[in-house]
This record gives C-alpha cells, sequence and structure tokens, in this order.
C-alpha cells in the first residue's frame, strides 16, 4: 500500500497509477455483489449519516442528492445534517446522528481541524467515519474520499499561465478559499507549482493575495476591491479557487467595468459559473464528475457498515493516522469543452446556459 504523506505531489502522482483499482473495489466487495440488500452483519437496514458543511452552495446540493439516491438505491437509509458553515453546529449534527444510532458516518467537514471530539464520540460508539471530499485532521477515520485537490490547483494555474498575455510581466490577483478548508491548502499548493517559477523569475506579479473566510463570494468582492485600490486597473488576471469566490471577484469587476477583461478561474462547475463562462466573464472552472465521487462514497459506506471495507492502495497521512484514501480525477472546462463536459454529463442543461 502507497503512503501518502501531505504536501507530496510525487506521491500523489504515484497514487493517480492506481486509482482505477481504488475506484472500482466496491465493485468486488460492496453491498450489491454479496447480499440481498443493505443491511448490517446483524441484520438491521443500513442507516448512513451523512453531515455536511453546508446546502447553501449549488455544489453540495448535487453531492447529496446523488449520493443520498446511490444508497438508497443500494437499500441504505441515508439521514442528512448541514451545519451552514458553524463548525460547533456540525459537531452537534455529528452527536445527534451517533445518537440517533447510525451504522456509518460520512462527513464534509467545514473546519478540518474542528471536529476532535466529535470523532472521538464517533470512535467511542464504534461507528466508521469517513471524511468526504474534505480531510479531517489529527483524528481516527477510517476512510477519505475526494477529488484529486492539488491537481485542481495545478489545472487552474495552467490554465491561466496559458492565457496570460506574452511580451510583458503579468499581474494576478490570487483569492484563496477558507484556512480551515485543508483542501484550500491543497488547490494552493497546486497553484503553487505552477506559478511560484514564474514569480521567482519576474514573469509574474501577485499584486495582492488573501483568504476568503468561509468561502464566501462577500469576502472575494471585499479582496478584489482591496486588489484594485491597491494595484489599479491593470490586473491580466484573478486565480479565485472556487466558482463563489470567483462570482465575488467578477461582482467587483464589474463595478469597474472590467468584467470580461480581466481572465477569472474558478472551480465546482456551478450553473452560475457555466453561464458566466458563456457569456464570458468568467474563463474557466473545474468539473468534478460528483456522481462518480458521491456514488463511490455511498458504495464504500453501505460496504463498511456491512463490515467489508474495500480495496485501496494509498494511505494519506492526516497528523494522527496514515487514512486509507481514494481520489478521482478533475476536467477543466471553458466555453470551448462545455458541451462535451458538463452538459453532456448532465451536470448542467444546455438550455440553462444561454
Amino acid at each position: 500500500m502507497t503512503s501518502l504523506r501531505l504536501p507530496s505531489r510525487l506521491a500523489l502522482v504515484a497514487l493517480a497509477l492506481s486509482a482505477g483499482l481504488a475506484g472500482t473495489s466496491c465493485s468486488k466487495s460492496g453491498p450489491a455483489a454479496s447480499t440481498g440488500g443493505a443491511v448490517t452483519p446483524a441484520g438491521k437496514k443500513i442507516v448512513i449519516g451523512l453531515s455536511l458543511d453546508t446546502l447553501q452552495e449549488e455544489r453540495w446540493q448535487h453531492d447529496r442528492d446523488i449520493f443520498v439516491a446511490a444508497a438508497e438505491k443500494l437499500g441504505a437509509t441515508v439521514v442528512v445534517q448541514a451545519a451552514n458553515s458553524n463548525n460547533t453546529v456540525q459537531v452537534q449534527d455529528i452527536k445527534t446522528l451517533i445518537t440517533r444510532g447510525v451504522d456509518v458516518l460520512v462527513v464534509v467537514p467545514f473546519d478540518g481541524n474542528g471536529l476532535s471530539t466529535a470523532v472521538k464520540d464517533a470512535n467511542d460508539a464504534k461507528i466508521p467515519l469517513i471524511a468526504y471530499d474534505r480531510l479531517i485532521l489529527g483524528t481516527n477515520i477510517d476512510y477519505y474520499l475526494t477529488f484529486d485537490n492539488v491537481k485542481v490547483g495545478e489545472e487552474q494555474a495552467k490554465y491561466l499561465v496559458a492565457h496570460l498575455p506574452e511580451g510583458r510581466k503579468a499581474k494576478i490577483v490570487r483569492i484563496y478559499g477558507y484556512k480551515g478548508d485543508h483542501n484550500a491548502t491543497l488547490f494552493k499548493e497546486g497553484q503553487d507549482h505552477i506559478l511560484d517559477p514564474l514569480i521567482k523569475s519576474g514573469k509574474i506579479e501577485v499584486v495582492h493575495e488573501d483568504w476568503a473566510d468561509g468561502w464566501k463570494p462577500a469576502e472575494a468582492v471585499k479582496i478584489m476591491n482591496a486588489a484594485i485600490t491597491k494595484a489599479g486597473r491593470d490586473i491580466d488576471a484573478v486565480l479565485a479557487s472556487n466558482d463563489g469566490t470567483a462570482g465575488g471577484a467578477i461582482t467587483a469587476l464589474e463595478q469597474e467595468k472590467l468584467a470580461g477583461k480581466v481572465l477569472v478561474t474558478g472551480q465546482d462547475a456551478e450553473l452560475a459559473a457555466c453561464q458566466r463562462i458563456m457569456q464570458g466573464t468568467q474563463a474557466m472552472t473545474i468539473y468534478k464528475p460528483l456522481k462518480t465521487l458521491a456514488t463511490h462514497a455511498a458504495e464504500v459506506a453501505v460496504a463498511v457498515a456491512q463490515g467489508k471495507p474495500p480495496v485501496v492502495t494509498a494511505t494519506i497521512d492526516n497528523g494522527f493516522k496514515k487514512v486509507p484514501f481514494i481520489f478521482e480525477n478533475v476536467i477543466t472546462v471553458d466555453k470551448a469543452n462545455m458541451m462535451a463536459t458538463v452538459v453532456a454529463d448532465g451536470f448542467q442543461k444546455a438550455a440553462d446556459l444561454k
């Protein structure tokens, strides 16, 4: 089994070679292949507790719906809680799910560092816990399923670099995500892999950078306004880490009549972002095939609840242990391939993008 300690891009490259095996593990050991329904070893119908950071963003509504549908197709019941980006609320949500006697927990943490007491409660209750999309740090979790988040940052930065003006130093703004979300650090790590050599050589200047608290678009508006105040209108691109912060940056650019003149990146292929891409105010987004990840997570959750853990080929160090780790790949999307990717997969409808 490969061991991955963050940050380590080389280990992620090695992991990518084994992702195909990890991605098919549930077809070999999942409940559909071995039982007539989703029941625990004691014969009880499986109940999955799904604790989400938020449902205020379109992306997480998709995750919830796909996960629930996949779990129910396998015969399991899902109890969903959403914390509205409040760590205290999420801790209580998880405790409530434990009290309800769920058989397995699947958690999208608001703050990867803030769930130690809730995870300990799950450990004490002998309820397996799977971190979904975002890693939970410093705790005894059982599995971690996500996309290749370092690659997300790399692909954002590659696209930005490929579309910068030639023959002069390019000026960019960097809007990072929420510091409490470990994924935000991974996105930045991937971006740094591409940008650092160009910054050091003087080809790119970062005129302003900051972290968007809670991933809030309003925070991105403030960051972008601060950048314009500091650097003026001479800005070539904004490396925004997700579609929400991209939207905030574009709001600030619109106020200066710069929208569409400054390249803006994103991530998540949200409807509003895809519309902006087709209209020309946002350049690109990163499409994460949520159906693949959420369906796989439901299969893993059911298998784990049945006492049949999936086969994995890598681990990731969360500061407490080496956690069995499975990831899915991502796709860069702009106006040129929108129809062949996001629309073809049914993630967004062509009619909604006009």
